[in-house]
C-alpha cells in the first residue's frame, strides 16, 4: 500500500519539493507501514507559497461572487464524483475505517464547498439611511489566511476553512497535521481543476516551525486553526501579536446529560457516537457521560452489551467500525489515562488495554463510578474512553457539567421539551445537541466558548470571520463648522 503524492507541497497551481526539507513520514495505523514520504517546508517552500497566495489576491478578490461560488461548487461535484479514492486515501492516512470515512470526511468537506459556494453570490452590505444623508456597508476579504489543520478530520478541516476564507475573495496557504499531511494535496489539485487561479490555494507540509513561520508572517491576516488548547493557546498568542483575525477550533471534555426519562436505546447509540466513533479521536466528544441515578443500571447493561459487539479490524474492510489511533502516542496517551482511571478508583465496566490483534488498536474503555475530580474526567483524552459519572437533580447536574475550562460542547437527552430547552440555555458551550449527538451540518455554526475557542466555522456565522466590513458615510448636505 502507498499513497505517495507527486510532490510534499502544492503552491501556485502544482507541485513543488525541497528535499532539504526535515523527513516527514505518513503511515498507515493500521499496519504501521509507511504509505508516503514527504518533506517539511523550508524557508523558501514557505516563502513561495506566502508569495503565491499574496500574488493571486488581487485577482481573486476582483472576481464576482457568482464566479468564486460557481469554481467552489465544481470543486464539491469532483469531490463527491471521487468520494471512494478520497475516502481511501484519508483511511490510509488517519487509520479511521472505510465505513465512517466514505460519510463523513471528503462527503463533509464537498458539502461545505458546496455551501460557501453557494452563498458567495450574496455576500453583501448594508444599505442605512440618515435622513437626507446615508451609510453603506461593503464587505471586504480579509487577504491571506492561513490554516492550520489537526490529524483527525483532514480533509473536512481543510474544506471547513477554505471554502469559506475563498467564497469571501481570501486566499489560503494551508498547513494539514504533519501527522495526516496527505488528503488536503488532493483538495488542491480539485480546486485548480475546478478552475481556481493558481496561488489560491496552497498547501505546504510541516512541523510545529512552519506553522509558527506562517502564523507570524507580517502578510498573513488571519490565522485559523483547529487543534489543542495548548497549541491555541500559543497561536493566539502569535496571532495577537501581529493584530491578525484568528478563529480557533480547540479541544473539550463535554457533558453529555442522560435523564432517566430518555429513551434508553437512542442515550445509548449517543453515547457510543460520542466517544467511539473515530476511535474516541473527536474534539466535541461528549466524554463525560452524566446518567440520573433511575436509569443507571440499565444504561450500564445496554451500553456494554452493544459496545461489545464493536467490529475492530481492518479499516478497508467496510464492516469493521472500530478502528486503531492514529499513533504510537496517542496510543501511549490513552493507556496512561486508562491507568489513571484505574488507580484513582473509577470502576472499569469493560475494555481498558491494547486490543489482542496487536498494533496501534485499543479497546472501546468504559469506565463507572466516575467522580468530577478524576483525571478521566477533567482532561481531554483523545482516545475511546467513557467516562460515566452518576447525578440526582437537573440543578446539581449543569453546575457539574459546567465545570471545566472547556465550552466546546454539550448534550442532552430527556423526553421533557421545556427540561431540555431549560438545560441547554444553561449550559456553558458552544455547539450543544438535544437528543441526539455529534451531528455537524455545514448549515449550523460549529465552535466553543471559554478555553474552546474563538469564532466559528460553518453557516453565515463563518463569513463573519473570513470577511470585513467597511462603512461609508455619504453626506447630501453642506458641511456646517463652528467657525
Amino acid at each position: 500500500m502507498h499513497a505517495q503524492p507527486k510532490a510534499s507541497h502544492f503552491i501556485g497551481g502544482q507541485y513543488v519539493d525541497d528535499t532539504a526539507g526535515d523527513e516527514l513520514l505518513s503511515t498507515y495505523p493500521a499496519t504501521g507501514e509507511t504509505i508516503a514520504k514527504l518533506h517539511s517546508a523550508t524557508p523558501s517552500i514557505i516563502e513561495q507559497a506566502l508569495k503565491a497566495a499574496e500574488d493571486a489576491r488581487a485577482d481573486w478578490a476582483a472576481m464576482t461572487g457568482s464566479e468564486r461560488g460557481r469554481i467552489l461548487r465544481r470543486a464539491a461535484d469532483i469531490i463527491r464524483d471521487r468520494n471512494r479514492d478520497l475516502s481511501v486515501l484519508e483511511t490510509l492516512d488517519t487509520g479511521k475505517p472505510l465505513q465512517e470515512t466514505l460519510v463523513a470526511d471528503a462527503a463533509s468537506g464537498a458539502d461545505c464547498l458546496e455551501y460557501f459556494g453557494a452563498i458567495a453570490a450574496g455576500l453583501t452590505g448594508d444599505h442605512i439611511q440618515l435622513g437626507a444623508d446615508f451609510a453603506y456597508t461593503v464587505r471586504e476579504p480579509l487577504g491571506l489566511c492561513v490554516g492550520i489543520g489537526a490529524w483527525n478530520y483532514p480533509i473536512q478541516i481543510a474544506c471547513w476553512k477554505a471554502a469559506p476564507a475563498l467564497a469571501c475573495g481570501n486566499t489560503m496557504v494551508f498547513k494539514p497535521s504533519e501527522v495526516t499531511p496527505l488528503s488536503a494535496l488532493k483538495l488542491a489539485e480539485i480546486l485548480i481543476e475546478a478552475g481556481a487561479p493558481a496561488g489560491v490555494f496552497n498547501v505546504v507540509q510541516g512541523y510545529g516551525d512552519v506553522g509558527a513561520a506562517l502564523v507570524t508572517d507580517t502578510r498573513v491576516d488571519k490565522v485559523s486553526l483547529t487543534g489543542s488548547v495548548p497549541t491555541g493557546r500559543k497561536v493566539y498568542a502569535a496571532a495577537a501579536e501581529g493584530m491578525k483575525h484568528v478563529t480557533m477550533e480547540l479541544g473539550g471534555k463535554s457533558p453529555l446529560i442522560i435523564f432517566d426519562d430518555s429513551n434508553l436505546e437512542d442515550a445509548v447509540s449517543a453515547a457510543i457516537n460520542a466517544n467511539f466513533y473515530s476511535s474516541g479521536q473527536i474534539c466535541s466528544n461528549g466524554t463525560r457521560v452524566f446518567v440520573q441515578r433511575g436509569i443507571l443500571p440499565a444504561f450500564l447493561a445496554r451500553l456494554k452489551e452493544r459496545t461489545e459487539k464493536a467490529v475492530i479490524g481492518d479499516p478497508m474492510d467496510e464492516a469493521t467500525n472500530f478502528g486503531p489511533m492514529v499513533n504510537q502516542n496517542q496510543l501511549d496517551i490513552t493507556l496512561s489515562y486508562i491507568k489513571k482511571g484505574i488507580d484513582e478508583g473509577a470502576t472499569l465496566v469493560m475494555g481498558g488495554k491494547a486490543h489482542a490483534n496487536g498494533g496501534l488498536y485499543i479497546e472501546p474503555t468504559i469506565f463507572a463510578d466516575v467522580s468530577d475530580d478524576m483525571s478521566i474526567a477533567r482532561e481531554e483524552i483523545f482516545g475511546p474512553v467513557m467516562s460515566v459519572l452518576t447525578f440526582d437533580t437537573e440543578d446539581e447536574v449543569l453546575a457539574r457539567a459546567n465545570d471545566t475550562e472547556f465550552g466546546l460542547a454539550a448534550g442532552v437527552f430527556t423526553s421533557d421539551l421545556t427540561r431540555a430547552h431549560r438545560v441547554v440555555a444553561g449550559f456553558e458551550a458552544g455547539t450543544c445537541w438535544i437528543n441526539t449527538y455529534n451531528l455537524t451540518p455545514i448549515e449550523m455554526p460549529f465552535g466553543g466558548v471559554k478555553a474552546s475557542g474563538v469564532g466559528r466555522e460553518n453557516a453565515k456565522a463563518a463569513i463573519e470571520h473570513y470577511s470585513q466590513l467597511k462603512s461609508v458615510y455619504v453626506g447630501m448636505s453642506p458641511v456646517e463648522a463652528a467657525f
